[in-house]
């Protein structure tokens, strides 16, 4: 069953029924795809569903890290856009749920607006109902954004549930509001440098100073185990 969306004055409206999502997995074929219309511009009430702290702001940061660089600090559930000058940009994120962290040096291998998303081939063998591909729109769990970080299946990417913000959710990618994911999105060139943080290391949360080392190798990637995968949901994929 299709779910397909068209566009008026604005306004996306369901013309096919959403039980894609409900239905039992033997019921689905597997040539699933959602439709949408050209896309639209994110919400400016997103970040109302966001605390405070978490929303995009300028802080105080120290870091050995060059201005360009992206630092995911996991276990605080903050990006940091490295400015230079003991500066960066903080934005409140989503990250992996337990079983599915990771740590590592990666850098941004492509762009993408309104992204597609197709399943990764581990969750599909969990959930063979689920669609093999989504057409790019508000409806789409990849959001606004995506920015593909090279030799994983990770991206940093918009949501359309922006309540995830701040919690460990995801199967490992990181998730932003899309207002901020669009900012971000900008500044951001192929090949920036990210650092994303193990979970062992810690700070204060809602600390805006915060003294790390360069990148070394004990940001080696850490793998989330094959049996995490099951019971993953539609909204916990990415």
């Amino acid at each position: 069953m299709n779910a397909i969306f068209s566009a008026r004055a604005g306004t996306f409206v369901l013309v096919a029924a959403a039980a894609l999502w409900t239905a039992p997995a033997s019921a689905q074929s597997s040539q699933m795809t959602a439709y949408y219309a050209p896309q639209a511009t994110a919400s400016d009430d997103e970040a109302a569903e966001v605390p405070a702290h978490l929303r995009r702001q300028t802080v105080t940061y120290q870091t050995n890290e060059p201005a360009g660089t992206i630092v995911v600090d996991t276990p605080n559930t903050f990006l940091y856009y490295v400015l230079g000058g003991g500066k960066a940009i903080r934005y409140g994120i989503g990250v992996g749920r337990e079983g599915f962290t990771w740590s590592g040096v990666k850098s941004v291998e492509r762009k993408s607006e309104w992204p597609d998303w197709v399943p990764p081939a581990e969750m599909l063998q969990r959930q063979p109902y689920l669609p093999r591909f989504m057409a790019g729109g508000p409806g789409n769990p990849l959001g606004a954004r995506a920015m593909y970080l090279g030799g994983t299946i990770y991206r940093i990417h918009g949501t359309n549930a922006p309540s995830s913000i701040g919690k460990q959710v995801s199967s490992g990618c990181i998730r932003m509001v899309n207002e901020d994911v669009m900012d971000l999105y900008e500044r951001v060139n192929v090949g920036t440098k990210v650092v994303v943080l193990p979970m062992t290391h810690r700070a204060p949360a809602a600390v805006a100073q915060h003294t790390m080392p360069s990148a070394t190798n004990s940001y080696a990637p850490v793998s989330a185990p094959a049996a995490a995968w099951n019971g993953i949901r539609l909204r916990g994929v990415n």
